[in-house]
């Protein structure tokens, strides 16, 4: 198996990202995440821009990391500056870190216009700083920058900037796509011109700006590139970076090339979401290969087919990356979804599948949404058992809304409700009858049922279905509801939202008690193609 070597740049790269910003700690953190994942290089940052980046290189020797190799990242030398005395080369040199990026001009206009010199000093530049730092023992990671705007505009210009490298000793050389605006088809051909041209090891470091960073770091690798850089779930300036995400169970799982260890790649899901938690950006939950719902299956045709072999409808086994196959349940749905689903839930359907389902249906089509309240859907499988019977009803429900806009409003709320011969009462104040309401359910029900004691309403969402009909228009409320040790959530559809809100909340507490009464069954083996895997951490 070929190797290639994923290079980090989470630290300096993804902190270009508008909106992120790492203290010392989240850095050294991320960067003991990503050395257990096992990546080959970690670009901690750039020591001559900032403080903190060089506190980073400082801390990290402290405590030097397992497997990976810390880079330090810098530019070349300055224009008509000696190496010995450039100042961004000597903080590079004194981050210590056994290896250097050096970032170089590929493009004339970036050397004409904003650089402002010749290209023959430019080429002066790169040799002078990749010599100086081989000089000093480090490997060297020469970065192309506009590599492949470079060699739309002068060809001949761009490869004779990275064969300066080259020859100057740089033991990589990496070809940056730092607009982002090249297809996969330009960069093959670029690629394939470099590798004739230089005999170094090559790299590819894209941008995401035509959403083709990740295919382009795939063809890079398929024209003989064995580097890629990028960043944990492709963050990055402007639209990001290649998300490391994505390439690397590519390049592994497919494309038969060794990026991590093995042991590494089921940590992949819960690493993209550990930096995603560090960042404040979580993965979307439809990212490839680690989101929630890059497993989940809701088509009836999709789960049938699922439940007999799991590759009928999955690119690769979730558990490789450390994720898992989820079932959703909703009226698009069949019966193999409730069977699954329910097993999961360690329940049983009874055959009763097609009742269940057309009840789901009937309820969707009021506007309810099974897919996002799975306690309406477990208890919709319980209310299925032969022998089950609800443990109470609701009876009447009067609210009165008192006060006035000069001085506020508030409602008060008072509920009957029937549990077998038992007739269940309260009142409860709340700042508007929907709180009032679940306040005085909850305090009718709490001394015939002791075990609601713990169950709060920890969130209540509201949806319009239809504003266009003003303040007629259907309304759909989830519940969610806890109890210290686990949170479900229901939902209830109807043209009046104190309504909808009952049943939501009624379904929770009826939930609670039917949990509490009928705990499940130790969870069977379900089929083998269907049974989740542990969560790999």
């Amino acid at each position: 198996m070929t190797k290639v070597h994923i290079y980090d740049t989470t630290l300096r790269d993804g902190t270009q990202s508008e909106g992120v910003s790492l203290s010392l700690q989240d850095k050294l953190h991320i960067a003991r995440l990503l050395d257990g994942l096992g990546v080959s290089y970690i670009e901690g940052g750039w020591p001559g821009s900032n403080p903190k980046d060089a506190e980073f290189f400082r801390e990290i020797e402290k405590a030097p990391l397992a497997t990976s190799t810390v880079v330090a990242f810098g530019s070349t030398r300055r224009v008509s500056s000696p190496a010995a005395s450039d100042p961004n080369l000597e903080a590079l040199l004194n981050a210590n870190t056994p290896a250097v990026a050096l970032v170089g001009k590929s493009w004339p206009l970036h050397v004409t216009d904003v650089l402002g010199t010749t290209f023959e000093e430019n080429l002066a530049m790169i040799r002078d700083s990749v010599r100086w730092m081989k000089d000093h023992g480090k490997e060297v990671i020469y970065d192309a920058e506009h590599f492949f705007d470079g060699y739309r505009s002068d060809p001949d210009y761009a490869l004779q900037t990275v064969r300066a490298a080259a020859e100057a000793g740089a033991d990589w050389i990496v070809l940056c796509d730092t607009n982002g605006g090249s297809l996969s088809t330009w960069v093959s051909q670029v690629v394939r011109a470099v590798r004739e041209a230089i005999s170094s090891p090559l790299g590819i470091h894209a941008h995401n700006d035509s959403e083709l960073a990740v295919a382009n770091a795939l063809a890079a690798v398929e024209e003989g590139c064995t580097q890629v850089q990028g960043t944990i779930n492709g963050n990055g300036e402007r639209c990001g970076n290649t998300n490391l995400v994505s390439v690397i169970p590519a390049l592994q799982l497919k494309m038969n090339r060794q990026c991590v260890p093995e042991e590494g790649l089921p940590r992949l899901t819960e690493l993209a979401r550990a930096v995603g938690r560090v960042v404040n950006r979580a993965p979307s939950a439809f990212a490839p290969y680690v989101g929630e719902s890059a497993f989940a299956h809701k088509g009836g045709i999709h789960v049938a087919a699922v439940e007999k072999i799991a590759a009928s409808y999955e690119h690769i086994p979730p558990e490789r990356v450390g994720n898992r196959r989820r079932v959703v349940v909703s009226e698009l749905s069949g019966r193999s979804n409730v069977r699954v689903r329910a097993a999961e839930l360690g329940l049983t359907t009874n055959g009763n599948e097609a009742a269940i389902l057309a009840r789901i249906k009937e309820r969707e089509a009021r506007g309810a949404q099974f897919e996002v309240a799975e306690g309406s859907f477990e208890l919709l499988i319980r209310r299925s058992e032969p022998d089950y019977a609800p443990p109470f009803e609701l009876v009447d429900v009067r609210v009165v809304i008192t006060g006035g806009l000069d001085r506020g409003m508030g409602s008060e709320a008072t509920v009957v409700l029937r549990a077998g011969d038992e007739t269940l009462s309260d009142s409860a104040k709340g700042v508007g009858p929907v709180e009032a309401v679940e306040r005085a359910i909850w305090k009718a029900l709490v001394p015939r049922y002791p075990e609601l004691q713990e169950v709060q309403v920890v969130d209540h969402k509201i949806l319009v279905l239809d504003p266009d009909r003003s303040a007629g228009a259907r309304t759909r409320v989830i519940i969610e509801a806890s109890n210290g040790g686990g949170a479900w959530h229901t939902v209830a559809c109807s043209a009046n939202v104190v309504q909808a809100s009952c049943e939501a909340v009624l379904e929770s507490f009826e939930l609670a008690v039917a949990r509490a009464s009928r705990p499940v069954a130790p969870r069977g083996r379900a089929p083998k193609t269907m049974r989740s895997q542990p969560r790999v951490r």
